[in-house]
């Protein structure tokens, strides 16, 4: 319909952008004159940075093409609306973890399970399709799961309750064809968790002490399952023997696959894409346990091989039976301060003399389109205190990356037996929480920060830790932490029971737990806060399908997994299906042309 007296363009969108964007679309409808004027860009632009409040030095994102459609995107495409509930899990949940392709899932928890989920039912529903407990192997619970790349493995990772009431980890490995076991894996400490290097070879996790605060965590390179020629070829190798001190441990193993970042799912650079866009415009069997965390000849190959120099004075002969932190709280009521600083002091000395010097060509970032593809292992570590603060970061070469190879190494005979760290990123709070975006060109991570300018005197009284918790954005090709951590989720759980919450992320977006029962959503591009999802507990655990980002999961808590989409694709699945439209007279003129020529052509004889 037309209106009556005509007014200016120019005063109409003056009139709109006073108006909300609901009111703006609404009007757009009244006439055509409305409706150019509600969908042109200055007024989008305006309504995007107003409504989402972003700093105006903030560009566009570069993949947008318009800000109609990018104000649509963050407001439409968001996976922030419940529709499905799973609760098959009798306890808390703690992980969730998709298949590469999309189209599984599994979660672990407290109920000591490991559930299979399918994603690809006619119905759009998600159902369970597999269900393995772990108790039978004596595992206290699940507490996270990997596919491997070609999604044909399962990687779970669980709390083993050994004897004498001590508490370690294993690593169990599935196959998804018939969901037989086939493989355990000691994991020490369990919060290690474990994590796939290929298809065929995961890293594990195991810990020796070698003082009250004094200890020294060995990375091993596991071949997934036993094959015929296991008798001759190694399915274990270790790849990395660090030394800890301060009580701190290394946990959360992760591999990062670092391409040459030719064309990265986010630029941070706001500047380097302003240019960008202005360049565009112009232009079967049984399973095989793998017991590294045992006390036998192994064990003793690994003290033997730090030989007498690795001995502290407070240096225990057996190796302790309970593991992690409870190790040292235990040491701390024979041992005096006095004591364990001259420990911290002649370890610090021992690290040095004997531990390989860092190859700086290892980890220099290497210049845009140049360099060869990288792997990292990440994981979490700390020099102060036993609460994680630091990522470490150790390249692996490619011929580390097999079992082949002597089992401990060339450098058995070598007095360096330590390996270095080549490089490491200080937090300064407790870490709770890494995720890899899926180009592996930015690792996140949840921490809860430190007051500023506090001193660790004693390292087993960290320091306070806040509530909020900051999420930090490190680029794995400079090496260094970007712009301003992402805030909005809490916690609350004291510094010396803090727990992992896992947080996932996608190509536009990022997800994360939290302790206030919510679970969030931002843009990774803008650096803002989406979407709060809402739960009876805890959220431990989010996951973004790989196949559709608007998909997304939350574990709880309240033993419930749940499904969110995007209010776009609950209003397809909710649209009534189109009837089949009838052709047009042209298509149906041409279309019985066409029959009448073939029925032609075969009465005179031609195929």
């Amino acid at each position: 319909m037309e209106c009556g007296p005509v007014l200016p363009d120019s005063l109409v969108l003056e009139i709109f952008l006073r108006l909300p964007h609901e009111a703006v679309l609404s009007a757009g409808l009244v006439c055509r004159q409305w409706l150019a004027v509600s969908r042109d860009e200055f007024l989008w632009r305006e309504l995007f940075y107003s409504f989402y409040r972003i700093p105006r030095p903030v560009p566009r994102h570069p993949a947008s093409v318009s800000w109609y459609r990018e104000f649509k995107r963050l407001f439409d495409c968001i996976p922030c609306v419940e529709v499905q509930t799973l609760v098959e899990h009798t306890d808390q949940v703690l992980h969730l973890a998709f298949s590469h392709r999309g189209h599984r899932f599994s979660s672990c928890s407290k109920d000591c399970t490991v559930k299979l989920w399918d994603t690809e039912r006619p119905d759009g529903n998600i159902s369970m399709v597999h269900s393995s407990s772990m108790r039978q192997f004596n595992w206290g619970y699940t507490q996270f799961s990997q596919f491997n790349a070609d999604d044909t493995l399962l990687l779970v990772s669980g709390v083993y309750l050994g004897p004498h009431h001590s508490s370690s980890g294993e690593i169990a490995v599935i196959s998804l064809d018939n969901y037989t076991l086939l493989s355990r894996v000691r994991n020490k400490p369990y919060d290690v968790f474990g994590c796939w290097l290929n298809e065929t070879h995961l890293i594990s996790g195991n810990l020796h002490w070698i003082g009250n605060m004094t200890s020294c965590s060995v990375l091993w390179l596991n071949k997934a399952f036993q094959d015929v020629e296991s008798e001759n070829v190694n399915v274990v190798k270790r790849l990395f023997k660090i030394q800890n001190v301060n009580a701190s441990t290394i946990r959360t193993v992760m591999v990062a696959h670092c391409r040459r970042h030719d064309n990265p799912d986010l630029v941070l650079d706001y500047e380097a894409q302003s240019q960008a866009r202005r360049q565009k415009e112009q232009q079967q069997h049984q399973p095989l346990l793998f017991d590294l965390g045992a006390s036998g000849s192994e064990e003793e190959e690994e003290e033997g091989e730090l030989g007498e120099a690795a001995r502290l004075p407070t240096a225990r002969h057996a190796q302790p039976t309970i593991s992690g932190i409870e190790n040292v709280i235990q040491s701390r009521k024979n041992v005096g301060p006095t004591e364990m600083a001259i420990e911290t002091h002649l370890a610090k000395m021992m690290g040095k003399a004997h531990t390989k010097a860092p190859d700086p060509s290892l980890i220099v970032p290497s210049d845009p389109g140049e360099g060869e593809d990288k792997t990292y292992l990440l994981f979490t570590t700390g020099s102060l205190t036993y609460s994680p603060h630091q990522i470490g970061i150790k390249l692996i070469k490619p011929e580390q990356m097999t079992t082949s190879g002597p089992v401990l190494g060339e450098e058995r005979s070598s007095d360096e037996f330590f390996d270095s760290l080549d490089h490491v990123i200080d937090i300064h709070g407790h870490i709770i929480g890494m995720g890899l975006s899926p180009d592996h060109r930015y690792l996140y991570v949840n921490s809860r920060a430190w007051p500023a300018g506090c001193v660790i005197s004693d390292p087993m009284s960290p320091p306070p830790i806040a509530e909020e918790i900051d999420l930090h954005v490190i680029d794995l090709k400079s090496l260094r932490e970007e712009r301003r951590s992402l805030r909005a989720h809490r916690a609350f759980t004291p510094n010396d029971e803090c727990f992992f919450i896992f947080l996932d992320v996608s190509r536009d977006f990022v997800a994360s737990g939290a302790e206030d029962k919510h679970g969030y959503i931002w843009d990774r591009h803008y650096n803002i806060c989406l979407a709060r999802l809402a739960h009876d507990d805890v959220v431990n655990s989010v996951a973004f399908s790989p196949a559709d980002q608007e998909l997304l999961l939350s574990a709880s808590d309240d033993s419930t997994i749940k499904v969110w989409r995007s209010p776009r694709m609950v209003r397809l699945a909710q649209a009534p299906h189109r009837p089949h439209r009838p052709r047009g007279l042209l298509s149906s003129w041409l279309s019985r042309n066409k029959n009448s020529t073939c029925a032609s052509s075969s009465v005179n004889g031609k195929p």
